[in-house]
């Protein structure tokens, strides 16, 4: 595969993930959209339903945030064709009795491109990249309820045009632990792109995104089931092409009209399903269905397995890793890792 190829085929795998979370809308900063843990990568990509001692759980869904996070840190990294990587670098700590934070940064870097003029003539070579560089806060309120807040500034260079945009997420939880019972709600992604790419005139809105997410752990098996509903702020998910036009079948004359989604299908494109095998202490398995990415993406004559995820992860004494694994569709797949350790196990 020659460099060019393989580089065409990452920005394809990137842009499936657009796609998949823009659901047919004119939005800007994408990459809001993208998974940037291996543990959500192999949950379906939005994964905000458990609160344990992962902090990029508190990065995702501020109200997840405690103190089992402090001094907890987490790289986490998916390499594609043509040396395009993004990932995630996040760190928690404790303010005391007060309140738990977690800062981050995420990022995407698309590697070398050829600079060229009008006539096609290389002129040299850039290498564009976007980021996010955002802290979270959150507070528990009672055993039981927690809240939570991010601030997010984001940032998108390429070549000699750069865009800058900011945006807050705020989330609620209420976590029963000895049932085994969490709920969540989550708005993310509200804030304003101060300067686009060309002009401000060309400013577009942010992919705002309201989630209600839910988990059980089974009492006497060690399965812990989650369902998230996404997009709650927008019904119609689907992307209706305006060029086609009813047909008339050749046999009969009769007219097919464009085929639309049925109401079930419009519901249905909102939920991701998910499902943790806790095996033992040290070993979990993962899978996740995702039905609006199997719709946007699957090719419509061998569909295969499109919009299904996998995911496992291992605890050491001292340091955990996860990896995730992302089906989009017979085109493209994408891997990711994290590796996870706490400071403090390193002090003693």
């Amino acid at each position: 595969m020659t460099p060019m190829k393989a580089k065409l085929l990452g920005i394809f795998i990137l842009l499936s993930t657009f796609v998949q979370s823009q659901t047919g809308g004119n939005t800007s900063f994408q990459l809001l959209g993208l998974h940037f843990n291996a543990r959500s990568a192999g949950l379906g990509g939005n994964f905000i339903s458990v609160k344990d001692k992962d902090v990029n759980m508190g990065v995702a869904n501020a109200s997840l945030l405690n103190a089992k996070m402090n001094q907890d840190i987490s790289f986490s990294s998916s390499l594609l064709s043509g040396g395009i990587n993004y990932g995630t670098l996040a760190y928690g700590y404790k303010l005391k009795d007060i309140a738990v934070m977690s800062s981050y940064i995420q990022y995407i870097a698309y590697g070398k491109m050829d600079r060229r003029a009008i006539n096609g003539e290389k002129e040299g070579t850039f290498s564009p990249f976007e980021m996010i560089a955002g802290s979270s806060i959150g507070r528990e309120l009672n055993p039981r309820l927690s809240i939570g807040a991010n601030l997010n500034f984001l940032y998108s260079q390429l070549e000699t045009y750069n865009s800058v945009g900011a945006s807050v997420n705020f989330s609620g939880t209420f976590h029963h632990e000895e049932k085994g019972v969490l709920v969540t709600v989550l708005a993310k992604n509200i804030g304003y792109q101060f300067k686009s790419y060309t002009n401000n005139k060309s400013r577009k809105p942010l992919p705002i995104d309201v989630q209600l997410a839910t988990s059980y752990k089974l009492p006497h098996a060690p399965f812990r089931i989650s369902v998230l509903v996404h997009h709650l702020n927008k019904w119609d998910l689907t992307y209706n092409d305006p060029n086609l036009e009813p047909t008339v079948d050749p046999l009969t004359g009769d007219i097919i009209l464009v085929e639309r989604a049925s109401w079930f299908e419009k519901l249905a494109r909102h939920f991701t399903f998910q499902l943790e095998t806790l095996i033992g202490k040290h070993f979990d398995l993962r899978v996740g269905f995702d039905y609006q990415r199997r719709k946007e993406l699957a090719l419509a004559e061998r569909p295969g397995i499109a919009g299904l995820s996998f995911g496992a992860g291992l605890k050491m004494r001292k340091f955990s890793l996860d990896y995730g694994f992302v089906l989009y569709s017979r085109a493209g797949f994408n891997n990711m890792i994290t590796f996870s350790t706490n400071l403090s196990t390193w002090k003693k």
